[in-house]
């Protein structure tokens, strides 16, 4: 049988009011659309103030859509928001857990807020400290435990109603390597035991790398949606950052002489190039003591973003 997406998202809007008296108002997401299937992990990528935030709020029931329509299991966020909180598990990027409570008394009141009780909460607050190897720690208070730690007992918290969808927003702030590595082997085996589907903001290229399929946002709107691997190959080849002392003049004349495309970019000279390491001769004996250096790299998903706005993903938007 077919099923419909668990999320689908079309043509939304959103703009905030002026901030203040005779300011502007802010176009935070303009005509945005994408599917998400059961058992994906989706990712949305983008920069501080390139619409994650105010779309994630609506995908959670915050927020109501301007314009557009999003559903959630096949139920409107307009008419159904109730119902729709039963479907999802969010967490948000700050903790949202009471760190002098233990954390199974944190699972305990969420539980109480699903309606939970008794040995059916019991069984559920074991289960599901026990899918983040945390059951040992159950009586441990939060304040405690490590950074890592308490994000698992996040996720536990978040999964005790069993939802079908879980949302996280920046899931690996406050991570070190090792945690964060802890946390995508949850997610994963959340989606291929328990057919979860896990849809998460990100701004960080290794996390990103970790979706099946990723939407990039630039000033609310989607520049590209896709795998990281039909994003990267985009690309078509190598990415050459080149350093001089007149990137504009540089860049100029690479274009003229190789009839190539060649962009300015903090400073440097970036080229996008099949064969790059065959280049690289060719730019170095045609431009002789204009280069004082060049690295060659395979593209990645800011490459592809670079490649879509002609900006660095970390580069503040919101001025």
């Amino acid at each position: 049988m077919h099923l419909l997406p668990i999320v689908e998202v079309e043509n939304v809007s959103y703009t905030y009011p002026p901030a203040k008296r005779g300011g502007s108002p802010h176009a935070a997401l303009r005509d945005v659309s994408f599917q998400v299937q059961r058992g994906e992990i989706f990712g949305l990528l983008g920069p501080n103030g390139g619409g994650k935030t105010t779309l994630f709020k609506i995908l959670s029931t915050l927020l109501l859509p301007e314009i557009g329509m999003v559903r959630i299991a096949g139920l409107d966020v307009r008419s159904n928001p109730h119902d729709i909180r039963h479907h999802l598990g969010v967490a948000f990027q700050n903790p949202s857990l009471d760190k002098k409570l233990t954390a199974e008394e944190n699972l305990r009141h969420h539980g109480h807020l699903y309606g939970l009780h008794g040995k059916a909460l019991d069984e559920r607050i074991r289960l599901m400290l026990g899918r983040v190897n945390l059951q040992d720690r159950a009586r441990d208070l939060v304040e405690t435990l490590s950074g890592g730690m308490a994000r698992r007992v996040e996720l536990a918290k978040t999964l005790l109603h069993s939802p079908e969808l879980l949302l996280l927003d920046e899931p690996s702030t406050g991570l070190d390597p090792g945690a964060r590595r802890d946390l995508w082997e949850q997610l994963r085996t959340l989606r291929t035991r328990d057919g979860v589907t896990v849809l998460l903001t990100t701004h960080l290229m290794e996390e990103a790398a970790g979706c099946g399929r990723l939407a990039l946002l630039h000033h609310g709107q989607i520049v590209a949606l896709g795998s990281p691997d039909q994003l990267t190959s985009e690309i078509g080849g190598d990415v050459l950052t080149v350093h001089t002392d007149d990137p504009e003049k540089l860049a100029e004349e690479i274009r003229k002489r190789f009839q190539c495309p060649a962009t300015v970019l903090d400073g440097t000279v970036r080229i996008e190039r099949e064969n790059g390491h065959q280049f690289i001769p060719q730019l170095v004996e045609a431009l002789p003591g204009r280069i004082q250096g060049i690295s060659l790299g395979k593209p990645t998903l800011e490459d592809v973003f670079i490649h879509r706005t002609g900006h660095r993903l970390w580069e503040d938007e919101t001025n």
